[in-house]
């Protein structure tokens, strides 16, 4: 559910992530200056503005936002479609656009933005307020299902978030908000929100009442095909901002297998495993939840501190499990695929493929295999990757991820588990 996978990031990340990926910029009008920031005070803000960037911790732009925040703030407005993941400080950069162009003094809406769901509203919502901390006459409405107003009603709040339906609907049949004055129009997460059915359809036709020299924003983590088509359809005449593709590596990563006859088997081999690696942090990755659950329970059983992550649990308990990981609380993560991307813990130095990734169809999920072992070796560090494979189907399995990368990956012998010691030290 890429929703949750969305809020989830959004509620791990106390801070920017320190992104290598280089930022790629085409320019609406080739022919003009391309200007970057490397501080704040460059952009000529309002100072409670400034205060507001200041109070959030922000001490200079992150990548995207020293590209995107020249274009957002130009004279007259630019639109832009930027792709951004999660962390890269863009919700603060069109957060900070909005404010720019509101007049607190005006009393109706001047600033609309869409989220997929009501609780990314809420988080987007929480950075505005973070941010027009010294602006009190500012005021904020979320257009989500359940917030019912009377008929007939306007809106005195200057920024209004939500879902596309409610969004519609509060402008079109409802007439609470009256798009033609609308002036900064945000579509956020647009690749979540395509992937959800209506969504795409409710946003095209909330754009097509906003006035033309109204400003459009969109964001996307992923630009496939149909986000892009999309986006072009919402978004004329765009400035863009792509992240070019960083080719993730496993050269700093010790790749090892374990030969196991059955499922109990492959326990036994984790336990000797275990003093092992518990002395950084690791993570376990088991196909389905049940062998998540079962694997924990047992493990526990043993006197071992695990944590355990999956799918069922409500996106803030997986927030509060990974923060106590991330506070070093509890030293294994044992979970699924759920938490395959974009989880980064510096300190997981290990990771345990106790099932080999595969597709619905029992093929190699090579993706999977790069996502689930690049949360070791990250920023920089030497890390560690153990397979178990209990079968010659398995063996097969880790035959075709060694050719796919073209890396060997050793047996792991008892030598090793020094080797592994001297890593984790």
């Amino acid at each position: 559910d890429r929703a949750a996978q969305s809020l989830l990031n959004k509620l791990i990340r106390s801070n920017l992530v320190d992104t290598t990926n280089q930022v790629e910029v085409l320019q609406r009008d080739p022919t003009s200056p391309l200007y970057s920031v490397k501080s704040f005070e460059e952009l000529r803000l309002k100072p409670q503005l400034l205060q507001g960037v200041y109070a959030m911790g922000f001490n200079r732009p992150s990548k995207i936002q020293e590209n995107a925040l020249p274009m957002m703030l130009a004279e007259p407005p630019q639109n832009l479609i930027a792709q951004s993941q999660s962390g890269t400080g863009k919700t603060a950069a069109f957060v900070l656009a909005m404010l720019s162009r509101v007049e607190p003094g005006n009393k109706y809406p001047q600033c609309l933005c869409l989220s997929p769901t009501y609780e990314l509203a809420l988080q987007t919502g929480k950075v505005i307020e973070q941010m027009g901390n010294f602006y009190p006459d500012l005021k904020l409405a979320y257009a989500v299902r359940g917030n019912k107003l009377e008929r007939g009603q306007k809106i005195s709040e200057q920024i209004v978030i939500g879902t596309p339906g409610t969004v519609l609907d509060w402008c079109s049949k409802l007439k609470f908000i009256d798009p033609k004055k609308i002036k900064v129009f945000v579509l956020d997460e647009a690749d979540v929100m395509i992937a959800t059915q209506g969504h795409q359809d409710q946003s095209i036709r909330i754009q097509r009442m906003l006035p033309r020299d109204c400003q459009m924003l969109l964001f996307s983590a992923t630009f496939e095909d149909s986000v892009w088509k999309f986006a072009q359809k919402v978004v004329p005449d765009p400035n863009i901002i792509k992240l070019k593709r960083e080719e993730e590596t496993l050269d700093t990563i010790k790749q090892y297998y374990v030969l196991c006859n059955n499922r109990d088997e492959k326990f036994r081999a984790l336990c000797n495993i275990y003093g092992a690696i518990t002395i950084a942090q690791a993570m376990i990755f088991c196909h389905t939840r049940k062998t998540a659950g079962w694997l924990a329970a047992e493990l526990s059983r043993e006197g071992h501190q695990v944590a355990l992550l999956s799918g069922e649990m409500m996106v803030e308990q997986r927030a509060a499990v990974i923060e106590r990981f991330r506070e070093g609380k509890e030293k294994v993560l044992v979970t699924t695929n759920v938490c395959a991307r974009g989880i980064d813990v510096e300190q997981v130095s290990v990771v345990i493929n106790f099932d080999l990734p595969v597709d619905k169809d029992g093929n190699p999920d090579n993706e999977t295999y790069l996502h689930r072992i690049g949360r070791t070796g990250r920023f920089g560090k030497r890390g560690l990757a153990i397979n178990m494979v209990d079968s010659k189907h398995s063996m097969n399995i880790l035959n075709r991820i060694q050719e796919h990368f073209n890396k060997k990956i050793n047996k792991l012998d008892t030598d090793d588990l020094d080797e592994i010691e001297k890593i984790n030290n």
